[in-house]
């Protein structure tokens, strides 16, 4: 019986080990309400957060920003290089904007607002693969792939960290069986 019970809870850690890894976030761009605004320097760049930031399969981003002013497009490469606000992918201006991240690799997204994605109101993220998800690598695209400042998403150990923790519980449930 005690055998049973360490196997059960066993198997209750692993899952909630995998299913913490597999739930989708909801990413504040910039981490904060103000963010979508032209930055005051290089080190307040978006591409700066993104860069620090891992973006999954599933995760949304989300916007909070004055829709009369601004709007959000998302756009091809070459429209990001060029700050061409012409033709974009999408184009969001209600000022609460959300973005799922349906894909893996780049997403391209600048301002609409006139002269503002000249000015670095534009940023970049790069969603990894289902495959990436526990590799603790991220892939490193050449740097010929992006033009304007990329935006690679960084390894994180944040995941690595939670696991730990909940094998850790694990193993001391299993011992007090």
């Amino acid at each position: 019986m005690a055998c049973f019970q360490r196997a059960v809870a066993g198997a209750l850690v692993l899952m909630s080990f995998f299913v913490g890894l597999s739930q989708a976030k909801d990413l504040l761009v910039g981490g904060k309400t103000d963010a979508w605004k032209i930055p005051s320097s290089e080190s307040d760049s978006l591409n700066k957060w993104a860069e620090k930031a891992r973006f999954l399969v599933g995760d949304s981003l989300a916007w909070k920003y004055d829709g009369q002013k601004d709007s959000v497009l998302q756009v091809t490469k070459e429209a990001y290089a060029s700050c061409n606000t012409t033709s974009p992918i999408e184009e969001y201006k209600d000022g609460n904007t959300k973005v799922k991240l349906d894909r893996s690799g780049p997403f391209y997204f600048i301002s609409g607002a006139e002269g503002h994605c000249e000015k670095g109101q534009k940023f970049v993220v790069v969603v990894l693969s289902q495959k990436h998800r526990y590799t603790g690598i991220s892939p490193a695209p050449s740097p010929a792939e992006f033009e304007g400042g990329p935006a690679v998403a960084p390894t994180s150990s944040a995941y690595t960290l939670r696991g730990g923790f909940l094998v850790a519980f694990g193993v001391l449930v299993l011992g007090l069986f």
